[in-house]
């Protein structure tokens, strides 16, 4: 029975999925407007983020940014043919609102600055309807908040270093309800599940200037090992036994934030800036997905039912992936910059292992952007992004022994809307 094909609980202080599987790598105005093609060209606040050995070449003032990003997640339409076609359903529009803050920290320290940056780096939700989706996820909500004050170091001209702390806050919501097939029978089931932690790694970065216009960046962020609790309610009646089972206790389970290398190359031609960025996930860290309770569920009365419905192992084995990034500025005068963006993002998760709580496929990105001198400490922009996943054909098991359903998930789009608004002093 693969009713836990869930990434369960994982991460965000949002309710989409935007870049591959769960991660959200577009923290600020120019994150959005270049497609997070962004590191070794990271030049104002939000450097302390994206590339903090950069925060040393700026400008010896206090740097603020606030940000605040509209995220619309389309619906995802699960289509089949012929016999299942009553198995075909959508799933919920997705809004949410992410502010970020970032700020760069002047130092007495030579050749030193500091930064912290408030941002939300993953995340997903997904909400079905459809009796047959929502046996796998009525709703499936991670939310993820990271502090990362961050420090960089000049030293000399060409060659800078820099690196941060990661307070990772995350919380998670797992409901899922329907008629579960074991065999020839449907089993009336219901899960609701609300846990979160407090988890910490460590981010590192390079900065080497070998000619005037041309800089090199690499940038890593940890692999931060998650582990949520709280409490989950389960319950399912088999017609076979008098009495339904029930559970109302403790629930936790692990999942990976993944690590992550990003490689970059920017080079500017008079006005024209361009980056490159490569990115490599680790998402391999990924094998199973297994909840646990404080009691065993493997022996109750039932026959092992409550095992399989809720508590067995389930395997994932996703994959490392890449990400490609292209991001262009140009100034177009001494007031306005525009930027914009391609990219093209793989997914970790293998056909097998796909299912409702992340419908995920390859990705297309592109975005737009502007950012406009208010005057000689204050600017403002805007920035607009749209990632368009592939269509993605699976199969869904629907019990032990029962023929999957064959369908395909389409339609999967996910734009963003972000105004930044920066400060010296």
């Amino acid at each position: 029975m693969s009713l836990n094909k869930f990434i369960a609980l994982s991460l965000a202080a949002a309710t989409a999925a935007y870049a591959a599987a769960y991660k959200i790598p577009e923290q600020s105005l120019n994150g959005t407007a270049l497609g997070a093609a962004y590191i070794a060209n990271a030049h104002g606040a939000d450097a302390s983020y994206y590339n903090p050995a950069n925060m040393v070449f700026s400008s010896d003032d206090n740097e603020l940014e606030l940000g605040l990003s509209y995220v619309s997640a389309s619906e995802i339409d699960f289509e089949t043919s012929g016999p299942y076609t009553p198995y075909s359903s959508s799933s919920e529009k997705e809004n949410v609102v992410i502010p970020t803050l970032h700020y760069i920290i002047p130092s007495s320290i030579k050749n030193t600055k500091f930064g912290v940056s408030l941002v939300a780096p993953a995340g997903l939700s997904k909400r079905w309807n459809a009796p047959f989706a929502k046996t796998y996820a009525e709703e499936f909500t991670l939310k993820i908040v990271e502090l990362n004050p961050t420090i960089g170091y000049k030293i000399n001209d060409k060659l800078a270093i820099g690196g941060g702390l990661r307070f990772v806050y995350t919380k998670g919501i797992v409901k899922n309800q329907g008629a579960a097939k074991i065999g020839s029978k449907y089993v009336p089931m219901k899960r609701d599940l609300e846990a979160d932690s407090f988890d910490y790694g460590y981010n590192l970065a390079l900065t080497y200037k070998p000619l005037k216009n041309t800089v090199l960046a690499m940038t890593y962020r940890s692999f931060v090992d998650i582990e949520v609790n709280g409490t989950g309610t389960l319950f399912y009646k088999h017609p076979s036994f008098p009495s339904a089972y029930k559970y109302d206790g403790d629930a936790s389970i692990k999942f990976p934030l993944p690590a992550s290398l990003n490689i970059a190359i920017a080079q500017t031609f008079g006005d024209l800036t361009a980056e490159f960025v490569y990115e490599r996930t680790y998402w391999s860290e990924y094998k199973v997905i297994d909840f646990n309770y404080n009691k065993d569920l493997s022996t109750p009365l039932d026959t092992n039912l409550a095992y399989s419905l809720f508590d067995k192992p389930r395997d994932k084995n996703w994959k490392d992936t890449n990400s490609y990034k292209l991001g262009l500025t140009y100034k177009a005068n001494k007031d306005l910059t525009l930027m914009g963006s391609y990219g093209i993002d793989e997914s970790p998760a293998p056909t097998d292992t796909l299912a409702f709580e992340l419908p995920d496929a390859d990705a297309k990105v592109y975005s737009l952007g502007f950012d406009y001198k208010l005057n000689k400490t204050s600017s403002f922009g805007m920035a607009y992004l749209i990632s368009v996943k592939d269509d993605r054909k699976v199969e869904i098991e629907t019990g032990t022994g029962n023929p999957k359903v064959p369908g395909e998930f389409k339609n999967s789009s996910v734009s963003l809307l972000t105004l930044g608004y920066t400060h010296k002093f």
